[in-house]
């Protein structure tokens, strides 16, 4: 079982910089892929960014490609999205996911993560 909090999100002004935190619970975070997803009012959700269990290869989509970066410290059970060049059409309820396998995480809009977080709002004026 994995348990994952996120935190990070708030309010910021277009142009500007968050950085979201996700801690994992449990010994075995370095075995999990994890992503991060996000979904807007009346959109789909979608996976932003996702990473492996090393940290060797990651993913983005191409909405955030050259603004976000994904990252992670197995040390301390913890993902991170670094978020620069803040749009208004990035602001989503954002969640982290964990599953054994990258492919999982990249899979069909999320139907392979095993575990999600809660989300965090990310909200960004125009």
């Amino acid at each position: 079982q994995v348990q994952l909090v996120e935190s990070g999100g708030g309010l910021v002004q277009a142009g500007g910089s968050l950085r979201l935190s996700c801690a994992a619970s449990g010994r075995t975070f370095s075995s999990y892929a994890m992503g991060w997803f996000r979904q807007a009012p009346g959109k789909e959700r979608e996976c932003v960014a996702a990473i492996n269990w090393s940290g060797s290869s990651t993913y983005y989509a191409d909405s955030v490609k050259g603004r976000f970066i994904v990252s992670r410290s197995n040390a301390k059970n913890t993902v991170y999205l670094q978020m620069n060049s803040l749009k208004p059409e990035d602001t989503a309820v954002y969640y982290c996911a964990a599953s054994l396998y990258l492919r999982s995480v990249l899979a069909d809009t999320g139907a392979g993560v095993d575990y999600w977080g809660k989300g965090a709002l990310v909200t960004v004026s125009s």
